[in-house]
């Protein structure tokens, strides 16, 4: 098992994910016992979360609607004040170097945050200013050439280099989402921020354009800070960390958390099918009927007795690997049956 993770039982016997946090120098983001809670609130928003984050690392925050992602990653990029805990980021107090802070950020919020009545080119140009990286120039011709070799090379990684002098207004969500990424690494972040960065775009522009990231990432050695609701975007993440009302419920590699949390998938056919069904249901096993075939959710350690204490002649039997998903669901699932227990 994982360093970083273990588990814990709770009365009623239901296995949850807990995490611990471990001291590493190379931690380019740091949070300890972090709260943040809002005035006349009934509960903390974020609730003594702890995690860290190792850098070039790729680290997604997730959990549903409300779970507090928001929250966590508007006191990370410096836009929200926390109530207590300690947090660092490329080792600065969050307390005492905000400024210094928002110079090693790239954010890209859930909104598209882009001018369209400016060009692509005119935003980044103003961005750069506003970051204190050259001074403000009228026209691209009197920027400098560092200026002009910057914003080709990351246009050109992101496929809209021939785009560049062209107004936003005409541009497709994918593309703006792009600009945003030129935009946002144009001083060389150390830390790039995506809040629900493909929220809006349809498949193939999700799917390029975390194709343009990955590329980035490789170039710039960029650690890359994740929220998002698509389980298949965090799949490729180093490590996931889960929350659920303002809590740390799961932290952990992908393969991890699903290899630790989630139960597999096991189909049974049978030309005695009703024979089956009642032989499953006398061992406890739930199961759904799709045509021939009983699928039944069973727990890693299980599987093995399972199969070899069915009696019925079998025609079939498959398994399938859990995937992200399931155990998504599943430790949510938990953290809300044990909220109903305490409450």
């Amino acid at each position: 098992m994982c360093p970083g993770l273990y588990f814990c039982k709770c009365h009623l016997g239901v296995l949850l994910l807990r995490y611990r946090t471990i001291k590493v120098v190379s931690h380019i983001i740091s949070v300890d016992h972090l709260v943040k809670r809002y005035h006349k609130a009934d509960r903390n928003a974020v609730d003594d979360v702890s995690f860290f984050v190792e850098e070039g690392e790729f680290f997604a925050l997730l959990g549903p609607n409300g779970a507090g992602k928001t929250t966590a990653i508007s006191i990370l990029t410096t836009t929200l004040s926390k109530t207590s805990g300690d947090v660092s980021i490329v080792g600065l107090d969050l307390d005492k170097d905000t400024a210094r802070i928002r110079q090693q950020l790239g954010i890209i919020f859930q909104n598209p945050s882009v001018d369209d009545n400016l060009t692509a080119e005119e935003n980044v140009r103003f961005h750069a200013f506003l970051y204190n990286l050259y001074p403000f120039r009228p026209t691209y011709a009197m920027m400098p050439d560092e200026y002009k070799k910057r914003i080709s090379e990351l246009s050109e990684i992101l496929g809209i280099g021939d785009e560049l002098f062209n107004p936003i207004k005409t541009f497709s969500g994918g593309m703006k989402r792009k600009l945003e990424i030129v935009r946002s690494l144009m001083h060389k972040p150390k830390v790039l921020f995506l809040d629900e960065p493909t929220s809006g775009l349809d498949p193939i522009s999700r799917a390029n354009l975390w194709s343009y990231l990955k590329q980035v990432r490789e170039n710039e050695h960029t650690t890359i800070f994740l929220t998002t609701h698509y389980l298949e975007e965090a799949e490729e993440a180093d490590r996931l960390c889960i929350i659920n009302q303002g809590r740390v419920i799961a932290l952990g590699s992908p393969k991890e958390i699903k290899g630790e949390l989630s139960k597999s998938s096991v189909v049974f056919s049978s030309n005695h099918l009703d024979a089956l069904q009642n032989e499953l249901l006398q061992k406890q096993i739930s199961f759904n009927t799709v045509g021939q075939d009983l699928i039944a959710n069973i727990e890693h350690d299980n599987i093995a007795h399972v199969i070899q204490s069915i009696a019925t002649p079998l025609t079939k039997l498959e398994m399938h690997n859990a995937t992200l998903d399931d155990a998504y669901l599943r430790i949510i699932g938990d953290s809300l049956e044990k909220q109903e227990q305490t409450t």
